[in-house]
């Protein structure tokens, strides 16, 4: 039963106007100029357009858009433009006001920004993802004005921070978005503190309890923390005040994502994990001197504590491609803790923290403008020939965003930026389209390489190219650029049309010979029956010759139609309906052997069992597949085709044997093996599906595959086992 919430208006009056004064404050204009009027203009009008709207917590509309605009303003450092954009960016797509009405209201390049920020309202084609068109429209205004992904990048942030009034299932796809696009374009644009917190966030909400037990963690170590690193910094703080260098020192703790990250790939606990925290020295020096100035901290700081040779980190001489100027360095500390300390000026530091909008605002002055302003014009390369697929291109586009990078050289010495991984036919099409769909080899440090050919920082390249080499779809499997991607993908897509072309002449041909009409219901039936995509898949397939076009003669025709057969006319049936069918109510899906009904299977990727937390996805056919919520699979599926994913929650009441991995390692012992294989199946009672043990010198590794009923009861058997003598941990396999 709901009860309608009491809205104090007055109170919600000056609650609106303080939150417009701490916007004005940050953007920090006067009464009266030109930039004021701009934003109240903006204010105005958003409030009127957003009148009787609330959000999901009840609150009034326009405190999402006046916040915002605060981000906007706070943490990206951006101008009146993009407040107001920020002010006005759900107008279009909330409100009866168009696109014309907002050119009317201010200026072109303001409506043109709104434009880019309203989400499409219709999936253009059949079984493609909403999500992916919307990130591609988003992606795509790259290429016009960066301040579109900026003010997304906002209003995301935002909606990540009252997430907590949504229901369950539309948090998961949120979150999961969120890590899948929006926190590696934050990090792409150079904007850490955002990317952090979105990371944190998407956490949060997809795995409570491992974000609650790491943030308690970090409140509770805080005070040993801030004591260590005053002790740390003293004598360094003293030397520079001699020195008469003007500093500041700060502290930057790791995001929780980032430690939980670290716990999982390094299979370790929190209290294992040595860079909690980070060490940061900011001096204010002019241009000309930063770099020295930079390397003069660093022997200050070397003269104290012994730097670990393999941390040391240049990104002066070589910013990395968001922009980000740094010198970095770890050290050995009195207590025997490695810490990482990061030198850099002030302008360096507002670049780090705020992102593409500081090193606009430096560009005219700084040596290093080059990185970012090549990532974007990479990105505008990227985007000339868009693909078809959104969810293809949204996945290619992505993975440039998170890539380390590695730095390689021209034969005439010229430096290039490349993902991790990337090969020399990455780097071919890195120089040119036409480069790299020629390219037969490579001259890697003078040595003959096939295109295949992995790269390393500081390979000096040379591409070797032959007139009669062309894109191979094979080529796909190991390049690792957008750009590179794209290319061979366009180059394929017009070979195909090629073809296409081909076989399209072939079946007007065949058609005319049997009288059928050659129209789009005849082509349509055509694909049905041979079960492919769309009409260029048929044409392609006709000119290649793996569809007979003789093969026609053999179907029904009446007067010019081909009949599809009942059968499949009578069963089919567009995902939408599947999808509708399979979901039904909304409560969540309840995962029980007694559900004859109910077409599920349990994913193999994560393996889940009850008391996991678990969403269902629907595939075309109406299986749904159960995975586990951490599950590194669901973060795209839910990004994709989030209006495919379902709840699901376990029958409490049912007791069935589900498979876990557990993973263990300790020190070897005569006997070892047969006490936990004692506690597994004679004091548990667990029935073992497999189980291997590796012995390095007197170190083992074990892992057994084991039938339990849920979660807890594999928690018991975990904790069992750790109370084994010689057993140091036990995870279970993820």
């Amino acid at each position: 039963m709901s009860t309608e919430v009491q809205i104090d208006e007055e109170a919600e009056k000056k609650a609106i106007i303080r939150e417009y004064r701490r916007l004005l404050r940050a953007a920090k204009v006067k009464k009266g100029d030109k930039d004021f009027s701009l934003i109240r203009k903006a204010f105005d009008i958003a409030r009127e357009a957003h009148f009787d709207v609330r959000r999901k917590s009840g609150e009034s509309y326009i405190f999402h858009p006046l916040a915002v605009a605060r981000i906007v303003a706070e943490d990206m450092g951006l101008g009146t433009t993009s407040i107001a954009c920020a002010l006005l960016h759900d107008v279009v797509e909330d409100t009866d006001l168009e696109i014309e009405d907002i050119e009317d209201l201010f200026s072109e390049k303001i409506a043109r920004i709104i434009d880019g920020l309203t989400k499409i309202e219709e999936v253009f084609e059949q079984g493609a993802s909403l999500q992916a068109e919307n990130f591609r429209k988003i992606i795509l205004t790259l290429a016009d004005d960066v301040r579109v992904i900026l003010i997304k990048l906002a209003d995301r942030l935002h909606n990540m921070r009252t997430l907590d009034h949504m229901r369950k299932d539309k948090q998961l796809k949120i979150a999961s978005e969120t890590l899948y696009i929006y926190a590696p374009l934050a990090h792409r644009l150079g904007l850490y503190n955002i990317k952090s917190e979105l990371e944190d966030l998407a956490l949060k909400y997809k795995i409570p309890s491992v974000y609650k037990d790491i943030s308690t963690k970090l409140q509770k170590t805080k005070a040993v923390r801030t004591r260590f690193i005053n002790r740390f910094t003293l004598p360094v703080r003293r030397e520079l005040d001699k020195m008469g260098i003007e500093y500041e020192v700060k502290s930057r703790t790791k995001s929780i994502y980032s430690i939980w990250n670290k716990m999982r790939s390094k299979n370790i606990p929190f209290e294992e994990v040595y860079d909690l925290f980070a060490i940061r020295v900011i001096i204010n020096t002019p241009l000309d001197r930063e770099k020295a100035d930079c390397w003069k901290v660093y022997s200050v700081i070397t003269d104290f504590y012994q730097p670990n040779p393999d941390r040391l980190r240049d990104w002066i001489s070589t910013p990395k491609a968001n922009g980000y100027e740094s010198l970095h360095t770890t050290v050995m500390s009195p207590t025997g803790k490695w810490v990482e300390v990061q030198i850099r000026s002030k302008r360096m530091d507002e670049i780090a923290e705020k992102g593409y909008a500081a090193h606009w605002k430096y560009k005219e002055d700084s040596q290093h403008e080059g990185a970012l302003d090549e990532w974007i014009s990479r990105v505008r390369e990227v985007l000339e020939s868009p693909e078809t697929n959104a969810v293809d291109f949204v996945d290619d586009f992505k993975l440039n965003l998170f890539a380390k990078e590695i730095f390689v050289f021209t034969p005439k010495g010229d430096i290039k930026s490349l993902p991790h991984n990337a090969t020399a036919l990455d780097f071919a099409y890195e120089i040119h389209t036409e480069l790299g769909n020629r390219c037969v080899g490579a001259k890697v440090n003078q040595k003959l390489v096939p295109i295949s050919h992995p790269l390393d920082s500081g390979d000096q390249v040379q591409i070797v190219t032959s007139k009669a080499q062309t894109p191979k779809f094979e080529w796909l499997e190991f390049v690792v650029t957008a750009k590179a991607k794209s290319s061979i993908k366009a180059s394929i897509r017009e070979e195909k049309k090629k073809v296409g072309r081909k076989g399209r002449k072939m079946l007007e041909a065949t058609f005319k010979e049997l009288g059928i009409e050659f129209n789009d219901q005849n082509l349509h039936t055509l694909t049905q029956i041979h079960k492919i995509s769309g009409k260029l898949e048929l044409f392609y397939r006709v000119g290649k010759g793996s569809i007979d076009p003789a093969e026609i003669g053999k179907l029904t025709v009446h007067n010019g139609f081909i009949q599809q057969r009942s059968k499949t006319k009578k069963n089919a049936k567009s995902l939408e309906e599947i999808v509708q069918k399979t979901r039904g109510k909304k409560d969540p899906l309840v995962l029980s052997t007694n559900q004859k009904q109910l077409n599920y299977k349990l994913s193999t990727c994560c393996n889940p069992i009850p008391g996991d937390d678990v969403v269902g996805f629907i595939t075309n056919d109406g299986t749904i597949y159960i995975h586990r919520t951490n599950c590194p699979n669901v973060v795209p599926i839910m990004s994709n085709y989030g209006y495919r994913v379902v709840k699901a929650k376990w029958d409490k009441k049912e007791a069935v044997s589900f498979q876990a991995g557990i993973q263990m390692n300790g020190f070897d012992r005569t006997g070892i093996v047969n006490d936990i294989t004692k506690v597994i199946s004679n004091e548990m009672n667990v029935s073992m599906r497999s189980i291997t043990f590796d012995n390095n010198d007197g170190v083992f590794e074990g892992k057994v595959f084991v039938y339990v009923n849920d979660t807890s009861h594999l928690k018991n058997l975990q904790d069992k086992l750790r109370n084994v003598e010689g057993v140091m941990k036990v995870n279970r396999i993820e």
